[in-house]
């Protein structure tokens, strides 16, 4: 593995989410509404995967499965949450609108930073991708094709989460109540558990290459941050500043992440 390369991609990557979030700051300041960031660090990934099939050495077979992986999710997830939130584009999202007031004046100048971390948070969970992308082999590895089925998985159950969450709250009729239909019936957070899902299949994936254990970083800290940052924690607290006893209850009888049958 050529190090200087891994180096240099992994700057051009940081270089271009860097410039793609402080533009998209830009925008968020001028409209008072920092839920953007969360549409283009989805989009940044596809950036990423863009430059690694462009610029990186390995065998284009390899790069073209995973790098199409990255972009099919990415944009998939990115559209998703840019229908969400172009829907109140000049209505701030709870959980932003809350960490905005706990900054309090200082929020701006916090914010812009914050949105650079989540640019250099890319490119850091990028690590399997590059070291995919870096492998010259021309055989591709049983843990490949594991990585690449578990992938599907994963995208198909996030994709099916966020259709039932869409549908439930269309109808007028479940205002205010807790979408406990499909998936969501078996856990609280189906579309996170698949999200950290495709994480496991990047890291699957990857164990076909040099070095890949290496890869187990990226879902490891997608885990941390879903369960025990601005995931599960954040989502929870709104949900039971808005919904109250139903969400109580909701807790009571389904998973918290893996999905599970109702106690």
């Amino acid at each position: 593995m050529d190090n200087h390369s891994v180096w240099a991609l992994a700057l051009y990557s940081l270089i271009a989410c860097c410039v793609i979030m402080f533009f998209v700051w830009l925008w968020s300041y001028k409209i008072k509404n920092a839920g953007v960031v969360d549409i283009f660090w989805s989009y940044n990934f596809p950036v990423i995967a863009i430059i690694l099939l462009l610029l990186a050495p390995g065998f284009e077979t390899r790069k073209i499965l995973l790098c199409s992986m990255v972009i099919i999710a990415g944009v998939r997830l990115g559209t998703h949450l840019a229908v969400r939130v172009l829907k109140h584009l000049h209505e701030e999202e709870p959980r932003y609108a809350q960490i905005r007031k706990e900054w309090g004046a200082s929020a701006e100048v916090k914010m812009a930073g914050f949105f650079q971390m989540q640019a250099a948070s890319n490119v850091l969970l990028a690590i399997p991708f590059f070291i995919v992308a870096m492998n010259t082999s021309t055989e591709l590895s049983p843990f490949e094709y594991a990585g690449a089925i578990l992938w599907l998985i994963s995208v198909i159950g996030e994709a099916t989460a966020d259709q039932q969450l869409t549908n439930f709250k269309k109808n007028p009729a479940n205002k205010g109540k807790v979408c406990d239909t499909g998936l969501w019936g078996y856990s609280r957070h189906p579309n996170y558990f698949f999200e950290w899902l495709m994480w496991v299949s990047y890291f699957v994936f990857a164990l076909g290459s040099p070095y890949g254990y290496l890869a187990i970083i990226s879902p490891a800290i997608i885990l941390y941050l879903l369960t025990k940052v601005t995931g599960i924690p954040a989502t929870e607290q709104q949900s039971l500043r808005s919904k109250g006893e139903a969400f109580k209850k909701y807790q009571e009888k389904v998973s918290v992440f893996v999905p599970w049958f109702r106690e």
